[in-house]
C-alpha cells in the first residue's frame, strides 16, 4: 500500500496575506508541517500542490524530495472546494491511500500523523478518516436553545459530553473512497481526536502568536 501525503497550499491568503511563507518560529510556516510529514512512518511520497510560482521553488529549495505539482487553472481561486483538489489528485497521481493536511497546521505531529495513518488501516468498518476536537463547553443554538447541555443544571464544563470539531488537521481514504465520492471523506468516517494543543489552525493573525506560543513549549 502506497500511501501519499498531499499539501494544498495557495499563494492568496484572504484573512493573513502570504500565510503559507511567512516566518512562524523562524521558518516559513508550511516548512513545519512538511518536515512532519516526511517523518512520519507510513507516508511514502509528501506533494506539495500549489497555484504559486514562489511556492513552488520555496518548497523544492528547502525539500528536494517533495514532489511539487502545479495547480490547473479551472481549481484555481478562493472559492474553489478542497473535495475538488483532493479527488483531482487522486486521480492524477498512482497511490493506495491519500492523507490531506495543510500548511496551516504547523503543530502537528510525526507521531500524531502516523497514530492517524494506523487507526485508519485498523478495523471498525470505516471507509475514511477525519480529525477533530473534543470541545467541552456550554453551546447555545441562535434562538437561545441549549445544544449539550440544561441550563437549569449548572454542572461543571468538564463533565459535558463533548461536542467534536471538525479542525481540518487531517482527513485519510483510499484511492477508490475519494473517486468513487469525489470528497476527501467518505460516508463512514472515523473521529479521530486531536488535543487543540495540537490542532491549532492559523486563520487569523492572532493565531500566529499562539501558534508561535505553543511552539516555544516545545523548544528545550
Amino acid at each position: 500500500m502506497t500511501l501519499i501525503a498531499l499539501v494544498p497550499m495557495k499563494g492568496h491568503s484572504a484573512r493573513v496575506p502570504g500565510k503559507n511563507l511567512r516566518p512562524l518560529a523562524g521558518r516559513p510556516l508550511f516548512e513545519w508541517i512538511v518536515e512532519a510529514l516526511l517523518g512520519t512512518i507510513g507516508v511514502d511520497r509528501v506533494v506539495v500542490d500549489t497555484d504559486s510560482d514562489e511556492i513552488a521553488q520555496r518548497v523544492a529549495a528547502a525539500f528536494p524530495e517533495v514532489e511539487v505539482h502545479d495547480r490547473p487553472e479551472h481549481l484555481r481561486g478562493d472559492f474553489i472546494p478542497m473535495h475538488d483538489i483532493v479527488a483531482h489528485l487522486a486521480s492524477a497521481l498512482e497511490g493506495d491511500v491519500f492523507l490531506q493536511t495543510h500548511a496551516t497546521n504547523p503543530l502537528l505531529t510525526s507521531g500524531t500523523i502516523g497514530r492517524a495513518i494506523e487507526v485508519h488501516a485498523g478495523p471498525g468498518g470505516h471507509d475514511s478518516l477525519m480529525s477533530v476536537t473534543p470541545r467541552r463547553s456550554r453551546f447555545y443554538f441562535e434562538n437561545g436553545s441549549p445544544v449539550n447541555h440544561d441550563p437549569l443544571v449548572l454542572g461543571r464544563t468538564q463533565d459535558l459530553p463533548p461536542l467534536l470539531e471538525e479542525n481540518s488537521n487531517l482527513y485519510v481514504a483510499a484511492r477508490d473512497v475519494i473517486l468513487a465520492s469525489r470528497r476527501r471523506i467518505g460516508a463512514n468516517p472515523v473521529l479521530f481526536p486531536i488535543g487543540p494543543e495540537e490542532a491549532w489552525d492559523i486563520d487569523e493573525e492572532l493565531d500566529f502568536f499562539i501558534a508561535e506560543a505553543l511552539l516555544a513549549r516545545r523548544t528545550p
